[in-house]
């Protein structure tokens, strides 16, 4: 019997996401619905690295996405960001819910780490001949973090991509925030939820991850 996904659909014109909604950070992006639940399955393999090491059970085998629910995206869906927060972002956690998105998230962050330190500086091009180096990357992920960090509370001063201390302190601070139990409103007057948070965060760590790793592959010929 297949395992039952259940998934949020964020649609816009050009692209459309796929949201595994129980799971922070298994999240992609197709050009329309289907595509992207395709995109979603297709990834499942690489969110199940992240998953067990955060010590949780992954399906395995066929899965079944069920689409729950369907939002309207925007131009940040366009660009490639899943951008808006859904109904199931808007639930409350519990305290043991709460501490397992934070052990998800922080594998998310290592995962990001341990492909960015095995791979080449230089990555292969995309087709237009664009793409960062391994190293812009690593910088673009942890600016990211600090404006997130701000989205959720979060008032540090933006770290160095050379100061790992500062990195880590940065990191856990908004964990520690994530780690609370919420009612599931906006988290320090703004409008990212607990669930959203992590879930968003979560995603770009992968998404550069997966992204270093492709364009880190041997190219044929």
């Amino acid at each position: 019997m297949a395992a039952r996904i259940a998934v949020a659909i964020e649609q816009a014109p050009k692209r459309s996401f796929a949201l595994a909604i129980d799971w922070p950070g298994w999240a992609r992006s197709g050009k329309d619905p289907p595509a992207a639940v395709r995109a979603l399955t297709d990834a499942a393999v690489r969110y199940a690295i992240v998953a067990r090491a955060a010590g949780e059970s992954f399906p395995v085998g066929e899965l079944e996405c069920v689409v729950v629910e369907t939002n309207e995206g925007g131009s940040g869906t366009d660009f490639g960001v899943p951008s808006r927060v859904t109904n199931a972002d808007r639930r409350p956690t519990s305290a043991a819910e709460a501490e397992r998105l934070v052990r998800l998230l922080a594998v998310a962050w290592a995962r990001f780490e341990t492909v960015a330190e095995a791979a080449p500086e230089s990555l292969h091009k995309g087709p237009r001949g664009g793409g960062r180096d391994t190293s812009k990357i690593v910088a673009h992920v942890i600016e990211s973090d600090w404006y997130y960090a701000k989205e959720i509370g979060v008032r540090i001063r933006q770290p160095s991509p050379a100061d790992p201390g500062a990195i880590a302190a940065m990191r856990d601070a908004m964990l520690e925030v994530l780690a609370r139990q919420s009612d599931g409103s906006p988290l320090a007057g703004r409008t990212w939820t607990a669930r959203y948070a992590a879930a968003r965060i979560a995603w770009h760590a992968l998404d550069h991850a997966w992204e270093i790793e492709d364009r880190s592959e041997p190219r044929a010929g």
